[in-house]
């Protein structure tokens, strides 16, 4: 595997723990810790598409990126959160 594949590895696992810790009850969706596997991941896995050129994950990953710090910044807004 070189760098990109290393990447994208890591940024679409990072995806994939939030996914099944939210399924498992581990996290919820509203946690500072799933917004960020979230936002780290997808950035990553949509970095490793641009360096493929591959358009139809880059759209993906992008807006996955745009979702998921929307969250963050809704997350910080709130008063109540003491993370």
């Amino acid at each position: 595997m070189n760098l990109i594949d290393w990447i994208g590895f890591i940024g679409v696992f990072q995806i994939l723990l939030a996914f099944i810790l939210s399924i498992a009850g581990k996290v919820k969706t509203s946690d500072l810790s799933y917004i960020l596997l979230n936002l780290v991941g997808a950035a990553m896995a949509c970095l490793a598409s641009i360096l493929m050129d591959y358009i139809p994950f880059i759209i993906l990953e992008g807006v996955w990126t745009i979702a998921s710090l929307v969250a963050l910044l809704k997350f910080k807004a709130t008063p109540n959160n003491t993370n």
